[in-house]
């Protein structure tokens, strides 16, 4: 395997390198979290495409192929479907709002009075995405190298830590195009072909396997419904998700931008189900569903061809791992630290000058650490990642559109709807299991609830709040970062 290990190691020195070359790159706040706003459709979309499809779209993906068939195709599917409703209702007005975090979103809205206890939710959320990702790099170092678990988590996690605490959301941005890039040729132009024909193409799948393997619906209605809510809905109000929408150059960008991102995830989801279905053809019983995808690259795949494969699954797990490690930073800092120290005003506003860069930089340090420990000290990731999505839909997912979609939401409305759905939440998991669908549905409901009886017992919220609002949303105010900004436009918009 001398060849692939050349291939690896020189895939993980370009990683680090664009994050030194990120750092040159990044001096200004807005350039560190948001790559000064000036993503263009193609780095946009390639950008955003790699944050969604992480390693549970990549081998998880895979692994319901195995166990389901083509509706296993169904997880990453609903992750597209999210993507693309993002892109198409709600991206423009996002970006036009020129904030950092989910939670500043809330205080322009709500009046300054609903982002805190949202952003402690968020940065929960944001905290077990990163940790389930960095946790993945076990699989494919063990697959690569041999290691302990531990060493494995260790040496993947550093990397990421590092390029991404060098240049910020511009080293990501960077890292993300090259991992789409290396995504796209290993897992649908190498690895999809491969599998059907060493299966015996479309016709000895078919007949190999039982019918229920072609079933559209297979893997179950209930559980299509599930991933809906969970991912879907998840997809429209997640941290790491917003603030790579915060990037786009343009209304325009972001809305058609996402929609190509979106589009290419509902093709990556039927890829990764067909590979899964083809292992299941080739090795009809390994141990674990999730050793579909290590066996068949491992396996079928001639060397150098099988580096770049591991390769995309390295890339996936990174590009997942290191947006969700930006998002939880940036959500500790400017929603949590800054809030305790009270310099934070609604909107990103700070009341004395400080060095942005530096704070943010040692903040995504000291989260990577915290990341890797958790992720060395947790086993069961499918658990610790649905908490963290069942937390983020069923508390945050109605103040979030409600205060986009209902002018009638009120800030003591928003706040009972965290609070209530995320305590039905909470309540719900312990009755019914981790894992069970109630505590996402009844929780979800209890939210909306509590949202709307408050937010209509309670008074309308300030005409002055609405109307600075409104021009926020529309564009025409000036954002607290616009000198920045006006710095950053001098330079060619990246492509």
């Amino acid at each position: 395997m001398t060849l692939d290990y050349l291939v690896i190691v020189l895939y993980l020195a370009g990683m680090l390198a664009m994050g030194w070359w990120g750092m040159r790159r990044a001096k200004s706040k807005s350039e560190f979290l948001v790559a000064g706003r000036r993503l263009g459709p193609a780095m946009y979309s390639g950008a955003m495409a790699a944050i969604v499809l992480g390693g549970a779209s990549t081998i998880g993906g895979v692994g319901l192929g195995y166990q389901y068939g083509l509706s296993g195709a169904w997880m990453v599917f609903t992750i597209g479907l999210g993507i693309l409703a993002l892109s198409v209702f709600f991206s423009a007005r996002i970006a036009r709002l020129k904030v950092y975090t989910v939670s500043e979103m809330l205080d322009l809205r709500y009046g300054g009075r609903a982002g805190v206890i949202s952003g402690v939710v968020m940065w929960a959320y944001t905290l077990m995405l990163a940790v389930t990702s960095t946790i993945a790099y076990a699989t494919i170092f063990d697959v690569l190298l041999d290691i302990d678990r531990t060493l494995a988590i260790v040496l993947g996690g550093s990397i990421v830590v590092a390029y991404s605490t060098l240049g910020g959301m511009w080293s990501i941005t960077l890292t993300d195009m090259v991992q789409f890039v290396v995504k796209t040729i290993g897992v649908l132009l190498l690895l999809l072909p491969v599998a059907v024909v060493k299966a015996g193409g479309f016709g000895e799948m078919k007949a190999q396997l039982p019918t229920e393997y072609f079933d559209p619906l297979g893997i179950g209605g209930e559980t299509v419904f599930t991933y809906v809510l969970i991912y879907t809905f998840g997809m429209l109000i997640g941290q790491d998700i917003w603030q790579r929408v915060f990037t786009a150059r343009s209304d325009r960008t972001a809305r058609w931008g996402g929609t190509v991102a979106g589009t290419y995830c509902l093709a990556y989801a039927v890829a990764g189900a067909v590979i899964g279905t083809a292992a299941k053809v080739l090795y009809p019983k390994l141990a674990s569903a999730d050793d579909a995808f290590a066996t068949i690259v491992k396996d079928e795949l001639p060397m150098g061809v099988r580096g770049l494969v591991l390769a995309a699954a390295l890339a996936a797990v990174m590009s997942t791992s290191s947006g969700a490690l930006i998002a939880c930073a940036t959500v500790a800092n400017n929603d949590i630290w800054a809030r305790l120290r009270g310099v934070a005003r609604p909107g990103g506003e700070q009341h004395d000058e400080v060095d942005e860069v530096k704070g943010n930089r040692a903040f995504i340090l000291l989260m990577g650490l915290a990341v890797i420990a958790a992720a060395i000290a947790l086993n069961d990731v499918v658990q610790a990642l649905t908490v963290a999505y069942n937390l983020l839909v069923g508390g945050l997912l109605v103040p979030i559109l409600g205060g986009l979609l209902w002018k009638r939401g009120t800030a003591r409305g928003a706040l009972a709807s965290v609070a209530v759905g995320g305590l039905a939440v909470i309540g719900l998991m312990a009755a019914y299991g981790v894992l069970a669908n109630e505590p996402v549905y009844y929780g979800l409901l209890a939210s909306l609830a509590a949202y709307v009886l408050v937010s209509l017992a309670t008074r309308p919220t300030d005409a002055a709040v609405l109307a600075a609002w409104r021009e926020r949303l529309a564009g025409r105010a000036p954002a607290p970062d616009s000198t920045s900004e006006t710095v950053s436009e001098q330079a060619p918009a990246a492509q």
